[in-house]
């Protein structure tokens, strides 16, 4: 009878002895394929610790003396508190927690007008601030907190309960996210109110930080980027404004983001600005009223200081982040060369960088498998090797958002120049060919904004465009990277829009079309900067000017059985000013190409047409 005591006994000990042991394991991240995977202990939304604080910046810009604090709230796993972990930290920051502006047509300029004509500016309206703390937003938190990541968002300067002033690309802008960085590593104080001296630490953080975000909240990151802030390990921007420039003007030419016609900077300023209410008269005054409309120059479209330093290409010499992007092809509000171009940077300064691009519209982030990579690596430190992988993952055009082609660079390596020449019959269909004939053929065009582009690619005949198409493509055609395109061009007026766009004919109208079955690409500028986009210059009527411009860059294959088309127009209704129709422009064909990247080169080309 003595056996079965002893046997109690050790089975007591070993119960108590596992339970003990399960009771000391605390949550951990956990890895699997090189990626953070969801852990239960960090599920349950419950029992999240969510708290706000202000954290001190370096800027006054509100006026009132006072350093501006940013407002920001934190989304973090309870075992942060009690159990003693430390976790790494996805960062979001945004001008829009706390509303926008509400209103119709008189918030944007009007843009019936000539090129050059000064005219009453728009309808200054006052955003109503929403919002109540601790919560900023919930953006973010079911991807990232169950995966061991803590969450942190903070309102941009001079919106929601964030001190100082919007100012749309200004320094604040990329000073503030770089502020907030500082205090999650120890190197600034936060504090518990708006204006006190209660202070707290963020001593739940890692130290390692990566931020995120679509449109302007994807600006933001790149702008935090810019300034080398330690402890700012890698971003995911997506679909980013990465030039207030290039984002409402084109080649000298005042042109609107698509959606927002008549949109400018001082409309954003207005549309974004929910700080406090005490401190707008001031705000505006000194933001709104003198540096942007000193700065931003409606009536040239002139590239300038005031651009400059609201174009981040500019301010990248310190920035070390590990760079993922991703753009749509056919995002016609912040346009694809946004992205393009900093990607392109900052392969060249040697930063880790991939770019993801699909064939959509405005936003749409890359695949939650590559964010979720990229965020493994450079905050928990985990070697998966994805700085091996491919540069550049691209939607093809019958593929699924989750299932990118891996490419070893963007534009494609295989891709050369094209040139193409224009033939005479643009107000039908002339023609685009790679052989060049002299002549002394010139074409006109009356500019009237009252037709749609599409309208005037879909024409038979038209004398508002002139429309040169290659033959009919026997094998599909891929496009990759930047077209450009160069004219000899005339104007009966001193200013002109001047649009252009790559298409794909016969257009297809029936119901369902994908985005990519019409418009290849596109571009627009102003003649009177034919030399520089810093400086423009009145046009001598009737005399031939010439110039060249990039298009927006591009991968896309363009299936047998379609004709390229190229055509010229001037304005385009949903993009440039509407001024008064009938200015007639003059195309000189002899003086007038344009070069498409092609990945095969000329040999595929040529193969493909014939």
């Amino acid at each position: 009878m003595r056996t079965p005591i002893k046997l109690s006994i050790i089975t007591t000990v070993l119960i108590t002895f596992i339970t003990t042991i399960h009771a000391q394991q605390k949550a951990v991240p956990v890895f699997k394929n090189g990626e953070a995977q969801i852990v239960e202990a960090f599920k349950d939304a419950k029992q999240w610790i969510r708290h706000d604080l202000w954290v001190e910046t370096t800027f006054d810009t509100d006026g009132d003396g006072k350093l501006d604090r940013m407002h920001v709230g934190i989304t973090r796993p309870y075992q942060t508190e009690n159990e003693g972990l430390k976790l790494p930290i996805v960062y979001v920051s945004s001008p829009y927690f706390a509303g926008v502006a509400k209103g119709g047509k008189e918030l944007f300029w009007n843009v019936k007008h000539e090129l050059g004509e000064k005219v009453k500016g728009p309808f200054h309206p006052q955003v109503k601030r929403t919002g109540k703390r601790p919560i900023i937003s919930n953006s973010h938190i079911k991807t990232w907190v169950p995966r061991g990541y803590i969450v942190v968002h903070s309102s941009s300067p001079g919106t929601g309960l964030s001190q100082g002033s919007p100012t749309v690309g200004g320094n604040n802008e990329s000073l503030a996210p770089k502020a907030v960085i500082d205090w999650l590593c120890g190197r600034v104080k936060g504090y518990t109110t708006p204006y006190g001296n209660e202070t707290v630490t963020a001593f739940w953080s890692t130290g390692k930080v990566g931020m995120t975000g679509t449109s302007y909240n994807g600006t933001i990151p790149l702008a935090a980027a810019t300034t080398g802030v330690k402890g700012l390990e890698a971003i995911i921007p997506i679909a980013p404004n990465t030039s207030y420039y290039h984002y409402y003007r084109s080649n000298g030419l005042v042109r609107s983001p698509g959606g927002y016609l008549g949109e400018d900077i001082d409309v954003l300023y207005d549309f974004i600005h929910s700080g406090d209410e005490s401190k707008r008269a001031y705000n505006n005054a000194n933001v709104r009223d003198i540096e942007m409309k000193n700065g931003m120059d409606r009536i040239t479209g002139d590239y300038n200081d005031f651009w400059a330093g609201r174009y981040y290409l500019n301010h990248m010499k310190p920035m070390k982040a590990a760079l993922l992007m991703s753009h749509g092809f056919n995002d016609w509000n912040v346009m694809p060369e946004h992205s393009y171009r900093i990607s392109k940077k900052a392969k060249e300064m040697g930063i880790p960088t991939q770019i993801f691009y699909h064939q959509n519209g405005h936003g749409g982030p890359p695949p939650m498998k590559m964010m979720n990579r990229w965020f493994t690596r450079y905050l928990h430190g985990i070697h998966n090797n994805v700085e091996h992988d491919a540069r550049a993952w691209i939607v093809r055009e019958d593929a699924l958002r989750s299932n990118p082609t891996p490419y070893k660079d963007y534009p494609n390596p295989a891709a050369s120049p094209v040139k193409l020449y224009v033939t005479e019959g643009g107000l039908k269909t002339g023609g685009l060919s790679i052989h060049k004939k002299k002549t002394t053929i010139k074409e006109t065009l009356t500019d009237d904004y009252n037709f749609y582009g599409k309208d005037l690619a879909n024409a038979t005949s038209s004398k508002n465009r002139l429309l040169f198409i290659t033959p009919t493509l026997k094998e599909d055609l891929h496009i990759s990277g930047v077209a450009k395109i160069t004219v000899k061009i005339a104007s009966s007026k001193p200013a002109a829009n001047l649009s252009i766009w790559l298409v794909s004919l016969p257009w297809n109208e029936t119901k369902g079309a994908k985005i990519t079955e019409n418009i290849i690409t596109r571009g627009w500028a102003d003649l009177q900067n034919h030399k520089s986009i810093k400086e423009s210059k009145p046009l001598n009527p009737g005399k031939f000017y010439t110039m060249t411009f990039d298009l927006q860059p591009d991968d896309q294959i363009i299936k047998k059985g379609q004709q390229i088309g190229l055509m010229i127009f001037s304005s385009d209704r949903q993009f440039t000013l509407h001024p008064k129709p009938g200015t007639q422009l003059t195309v000189d064909l002899n003086g007038t190409s344009i070069v498409l990247p092609i990945v095969g080169g000329t040999s595929t080309f040529q193969k493909a047409i014939n």
